[in-house]
């Protein structure tokens, strides 16, 4: 195995100039010829902005609705009002109720997103660390914080994900699977690229966006031209 593996890596590395920055048409084309995965790969984006995320308004976090989803089936935990726990479940929420809580507090963390209803946020006092550490804790600019939660639901489940650059100002995300087509990819790729730069903090000086690198599940990212978007 580890040689097949050596010999991939050798032919992806020869198909990947060094040199070069790729359009996103190329990009897309090249991700999917250096997939050597025999599963259907997830296509990530990497985005480095520009910003000191150690100054509150340089951060950047947000949501995308992407047109096409990105093939992932989202296991949504909606810990709502009674009042709203049918419109969830039947909105497509995988687990509903606050009894989730304590499942919580003993360690499981089996689902991908928590939606909650505002009037349930001040029970979440203790399950704040864990849920904080991982990422996991809803907030109304995630808009996973709402009175609609069944709304909230709809969207995240057909392709609505949250975005929020980490402590090097990278911004990660899933954007589509190695089985879309080309079409597809390009169509989410550029509604996310179109709200990361609607994001761009008024404080931000200099170049915004300084690198982006388009890859799959397991495989060497591929440097994109910067012009394929911000001369746009």
């Amino acid at each position: 195995m580890s040689k097949k593996l050596t010999k991939n890596k050798k032919k992806i590395l020869e198909k990947i100039s060094t040199k070069k920055k790729y359009s996103l048409e190329e990009a897309i084309v090249l991700v999917k010829e250096i997939n050597f995965v025999k599963f259907d790969a997830s296509i990530d984006i990497s985005v480095h902005l520009g910003i000191d995320v150690r100054i509150p308004n340089q951060m950047v976090r947000g949501t995308v609705l992407l047109p096409h989803g990105t093939g992932k089936n989202i296991c949504i935990l909606a810990l709502v009002s009674k009042d709203k726990e049918t419109e969830s479940k039947k909105a497509g929420a995988n687990y509903v109720g606050l009894n989730y809580i304590e499942k919580i507090q003993s360690g499981w963390t089996e689902f991908d997103i928590i939606v909650a209803t505002p009037s349930v946020m001040n029970q979440l006092g203790g399950i704040g660390k864990i849920l904080g550490t991982k990422g996991l804790m809803p907030n109304p600019k995630m808009g996973t914080v709402s009175v609609n939660p069944e709304e909230s639901i709809k969207e995240i489940k057909s392709g609505r994900i949250i975005f929020k650059a980490d402590r090097y100002g990278i911004v990660h995300a899933a954007i589509g699977k190695v089985s879309f087509s080309n079409q597809y990819l390009l169509e989410n790729i550029g509604e996310f690229m179109k709200i990361i730069i609607q994001n761009k903090p008024s404080s931000s000086k200099g170049s915004y966006i300084k690198s982006i690198y388009l890859s799959s599940t397991m495989s060497y990212g591929v440097p994109l031209d910067l012009k394929s978007f911000v001369n746009k």
